[in-house]
Order: structure tokens, then sequence, then C-alpha cells
């Protein structure tokens, strides 16, 4: 928590102020999740800060919304041209994403639970940048992320939002974004290193290497393939509905019951 709001305080995130009159600031939250890995192991815990945006109020406090999810079929597409080509794939992760947004509204929000200021215990919060849970953050993060890709020379795909394209006469890149994962991929390893290295100066980037494990999915790259696994996934859901102890069967219907139609007549001869 303390590294969080330490994350905060260093974008100046607010301005701590007075409550103006018939102010109405949104509250927040702690978060707290265990991120682990493809395996299951905990790979560490976080504590993020969430504005409760649903106190927001449409057309005064807020007004765009956006989504950052690229298209399934677009991941499938540049997967497949990773393979065919036998490309790098590295995965990228941006720390604290929404901060990189600036906020045009006025927003007030609440001082977070467990850190007031003893000193001025009714003041508010007065936020300069987007943070998590306020419904134009992710749109305003996506206008900042998109003016550095475009300033890197990409182009943006007409087919998806989040696929940005570089190609020259030698050099071919495909950058996928999924809120604040990036995952990157191009014929030429050293122009790939160097946009890794430029989005490092723009942003507080964590390089995870390879792609192994993107949105729920096990990525493991063998000779010839890729192969995609939900293994953790499927796990979470066994243990959540305590079936992990269940048999393994290769059809999940009893193959001796007379199925019956809904009047409950014998149904058609197949013959």
């Amino acid at each position: 928590m303390s590294a969080e709001l330490t994350a905060l305080m260093r974008h100046h995130t607010w301005d701590l102020v007075p409550p103006p009159l018939h102010c109405n600031p949104v509250g927040c939250k702690w978060v707290f999740r265990v991120k682990r890995k493809s395996d299951g192991s905990i790979d560490r815990f976080k504590a993020r800060l969430v504005a409760k945006g649903f106190h927001q109020r449409p057309g005064l406090d807020c007004k765009k919304t956006f989504s950052l999810v690229v298209k399934p079929a677009t991941i499938r597409t540049v997967l497949i041209i990773y393979v065919m080509q036998g490309w790098s794939l590295r995965q990228l992760d941006v720390n604290n994403a929404f901060l990189r947004g600036k906020l045009h509204e006025i927003v007030y929000m609440i001082q977070p639970p467990g850190f007031k200021y003893l000193s001025y215990p009714n003041y508010v919060c007065r936020l300069q940048k987007t943070i998590y849970g306020l419904k134009q953050a992710p749109r305003e993060w996506y206008s900042a992320l998109k003016k550095k890709i475009m300033a890197l020379g990409f182009t943006n795909s007409k087919a998806d939002n989040f696929l940005f394209i570089y190609k020259t006469a030698f050099v071919l890149c495909f950058l996928l974004v999924y809120v604040y994962d990036l995952v990157i991929t191009g014929n030429d390893n050293t122009f790939v290193s160097s946009i890794v290295a430029q989005f490092g100066v723009a942003f507080s980037l964590k390089d995870m290497g390879p792609l192994h494990f993107f949105l729920g999915m096990e990525v493991i790259p063998t000779t010839y393939d890729l192969f995609l696994s939900q293994h953790k996934y499927i796990h979470d859901i066994l243990c959540k509905t305590n079936m992990l102890g269940a048999k393994e069967v290769s059809t999940p219907l009893s193959t001796t019951t007379a199925l019956q139609l809904i009047d409950g007549t014998s149904s058609v001869d197949s013959t």
C-alpha cells in the first residue's frame, strides 16, 4: 500500500484542497490481489487504490469512456504470423499505466483509507491524473499510449484499434495492446529491442521477456509451433466448484440413457 501511494505521489496524481461548495467527492478503496505465475505459484502481492467510478455522474465529472480490449482474432492472427516466420515474441507490462492519462474534467475524491492527512482530515483530493476505477481512465491512458506509439513510426490498424504496425522495406513489427499489457513481435530483434528501450524511457515499464502467460493463457513454444493452454484457468474452476477430484471421462454424459423428446415420446429412428 505504501509503494502504491508513493507512486501516486510521484506522479502528482492529486492536490489536497478544501472541499468546495456542493462538492460530491468520488469514493475510493484499496483492492488487494495475489498475482500468480502460469504454474499457480505466487509471483507477488499487489495493492491498488481504486476510485469508485459508480459515484461519477455522466456529463458532469465524466463524459466519454473506452475499453482497451484487443480482439481475440487479432491475437490469433499475430501469433500465427509469429510462428510461421519464426520471430521472437516479447511481453511488456506498464506500471501504473492509468496514471499516465491526463484528466480533463474536474473530479474530487476522498482521501485514501488509512492514509488521511492528520492536519487536514476534511480535505479532499482534486485529481490531476486519471486513476484506476474512473470511467474515463482507460480512454485517457489509450490516448497517451497511442500518441507515443504513433511518434515511433507505427500506424494504427483499421481492423483493430489495438493493433499497431510498423512497416518499412526491411522491418515489419506488430504491437498488441490489452489495457496495460503489450505484446510485440517483428522480423528484426534489434529494432524490437530499441522500441522496448524507448517505451522504457517514456513509461515505467516491466519487460516480462518472452511471452509465456497472457490473458489467462499459458503460451508454450515448441520446436515447430506454439501451444496455448488454459491449465491454470481450468484448475481454478475445478477448485471453485469442488470438482478437483472428479474422474476424467471422454464423454461427460451417460451413454446408456435413452433420450426422449420433450413430450415424452421416443426420438426419431436415426436409421
